[in-house]
């Protein structure tokens, strides 16, 4: 009897001690999310130029360089979680921005000699200021935390966001959750996002000094600086013809927000294909038009500060004397709804060359609707050095609410006369070079490097836009 109790204990003793070494096991062989820390490293250099800059009612100089560096850290916390923390700052010289006050010869936007006009001189959109607005830094710091189940076929992810720059600040978090099916081939993904931004408003010199001075241009900025009217005569300013902006207030909701939901699907079909779709609803509340845009209506009359003699045969772009005092700055609903949807389609056509291909559709209740198409061959030419040409298309039609200078009436409830609010199409053409070494041989410090990248793109919109942005990139595992 005793023999018949033993046997089935000692089975399971063995069994229970088989079992637990193999979750031992398991957990000792699990395969780690990431197995050491990575640091990538990139910075990029932006240069644009064009003659519809919003800042000045759709007319003059757009013309910007941008530097910008970023860091990325990602540290495994244990097999399953993943800390990621990311800075950047970008900082950029903009001749638009510098004609939010073109009239300072470097006085700053609150120098009290330039905001009594004496240091007003004759402005023009066409070339830019040399105040301070004309330059500054922006900063975004984000932190977010992944953890993917045991099976890795679920992975939750979290993450907190801070943006900051001369006229808004933005704090944001979101999360998202992943599932993977089908020995990993079937992937699903829902994700949300929400951004609350708060305006430091700045505006159009002209205007801002206008509201300042209690609606007397005999004050404030004005108080040294003859105006014109459209035929170059010094107006009374105590007259009846006097210049004044359309609307006596200027921002009273100081509130941006923005809600999305994201939903993706992969599936891989074979060895050689895979595709993927995606669906985005966005919706923005608060104040979404910007302070530092002009609008110049064409049913109201023209004022300008500068060269009186140039004034009856202005013509554009040629003169570069006077300055076209704003009516507005551009009014836009305080509510947007976005959605974006798309597909990716890769095909893997040998190991020297891959196919990757891209198409969004995208609407709003603005009236905006464009379509992206845009493909990208990367061929490996060595096992470690890739190249990948890249182009992209892009078409849209014009918000309800755009018009070119001069083309809004005083009578509309909303306008702006920002170009990218405008009926374009462009191309952009792109070309690379990847550093790859899975070994990791070379290295600097205790950092070795896993890859390296070089990029360069052209960008043409048919509005006159071309940019160019050349990038460079590191990816190192720490030791």
């Amino acid at each position: 009897m005793k023999e018949l109790i033993i046997i089935p204990l000692l089975f399971f003793i063995a069994s229970a001690f088989s079992q637990n070494q193999s979750q031992d096991s398991t957990k000792v062989y699990k395969k780690r999310v990431l197995e050491r820390a990575e640091i990538d490293f990139l910075s990029s250099y932006y240069s644009q130029d064009g003659n519809n800059a919003a800042v000045t009612g759709g007319i003059g100089t757009e013309k910007l360089t941008d530097f910008a560096s970023n860091i990325v850290i990602s540290v495994p916390l244990n097999d399953d979680d993943v800390l990621t923390i990311s800075a950047e700052i970008s900082a950029y010289t903009s001749a638009s921005s510098s004609n939010l006050n073109p009239f300072d010869s470097g006085a700053s936007r609150n120098d009290n000699d330039d905001r009594n006009g004496t240091s007003a001189t004759t402005g023009s959109p066409w070339i830019e200021s040399s105040g301070a607005s004309r330059q500054d830094t922006w900063f975004n710091g984000n932190v977010s935390y992944s953890h993917s189940s045991d099976d890795r076929n679920k992975i939750w992810s979290a993450n907190l966001n801070f943006a900051n720059e001369y006229d808004y600040t933005s704090i944001g978090f979101g999360g998202s959750h992943t599932w993977l099916f089908n020995e990993k081939n079937t992937e699903f993904g829902v994700s949300g996002n929400v951004y609350l931004d708060t305006w430091s408003p700045w505006y159009p010199t002209e205007l801002d000094s206008y509201l300042e001075a209690d609606q007397n241009l005999n004050r404030g900025f004005f108080s040294n600086v003859d105006i014109l009217d459209q035929s170059g005569n010094i107006i009374d300013k105590n007259g009846v013809n006097v210049w004044s902006p359309l609307n006596t207030t200027l921002i009273d909701n100081k509130s941006k927000n923005t809600f999305s939901v994201s939903l993706s699907f992969s599936q891989i079909l074979n060895k050689n294909v895979q595709v993927s779709f995606f669906l985005d609803l966005i919706q923005q509340n608060g104040w979404l038009a910007s302070p530092l845009q002009r609008v110049y209506f064409g049913d109201r009359d023209n004022f300008y500060i500068g060269n009186a003699a140039s004034i009856p045969n202005y013509t554009l772009p040629s003169n570069r004397d006077v300055f076209q005092l704003a009516d507005d700055i551009e009014r836009l609903p305080e509510s947007r709804i976005k959605i974006p949807i798309g597909m990716r389609f890769n095909y893997y056509i040998n190991e020297i060359f891959i196919v990757r291909t891209y198409y969004r559709f995208y609407a709003d209740d603005w009236g905006v609707s464009s379509h992206t198409a845009e493909i990208e061959i990367p061929i490996k030419i060595t096992d470690k050095f890739t190249l990948y040409p890249s182009y992209r298309y892009y078409m849209q039609t014009a918000a309800d609410y755009f018009a070119p200078y001069e083309g809004n009436l005083s009578t509309q409830e909303f306008y702006t006369s920002d170009f990218d609010l405008s009926d374009f199409n462009a191309n952009q053409y792109g070309f690379g070079i990847k550093y790859t070494d899975i070994f990791t041989k070379r290295h600097v410090w205790k950092f070795n490097l896993k890859s390296a990248e070089l990029k360069y793109s052209h960008y043409d919109r048919s509005t006159g836009l071309a940019s160019d942005i050349i990038s460079l990139g590191f990816n190192f595992i720490f030791e």
